[in-house]
């Protein structure tokens, strides 16, 4: 039963870093999902495949992991690289743009 700590990525589909701030704990799927030949659901006997607990802080998380006797990984988050266009869109409503609105 190993399990992964580590802070999840920001939602693709949206710009806001909602959820981003808090790290997970979740377990390694100790076997494969299996799929239902009639109703084609998927399934699995692995119960903790279920489990995610959430924690403030990375120290948080590794101590309960260590006093539960759980072996885990740490994944360390990639810092985000702030995109800033020269000329972009935000530069229409400046203060010091030079040029007259053109529409």
């Amino acid at each position: 039963m190993i399990a992964r700590i580590f802070k999840p990525a920001r939602n693709a589909m949206q710009s806001g870093q909602a959820r981003t701030k808090r790290w997970v704990l979740e377990f390694v799927p100790a076997e494969a999902r299996t799929l239902d030949p009639l109703m084609g659901w998927t399934g699995s006997g692995d119960m903790n495949s279920q489990v995610r607990l959430s924690f403030d802080t990375k120290e948080e998380a590794v101590a309960y992991a260590e006093k539960n006797g759980i072996v885990h990984q740490v994944f360390e988050p990639k810092p985000r690289a702030h995109v800033l266009r020269q000329n972009g869109y935000g530069d229409n409503f400046a203060a010091q743009r030079r040029g007259a609105w053109t529409h």
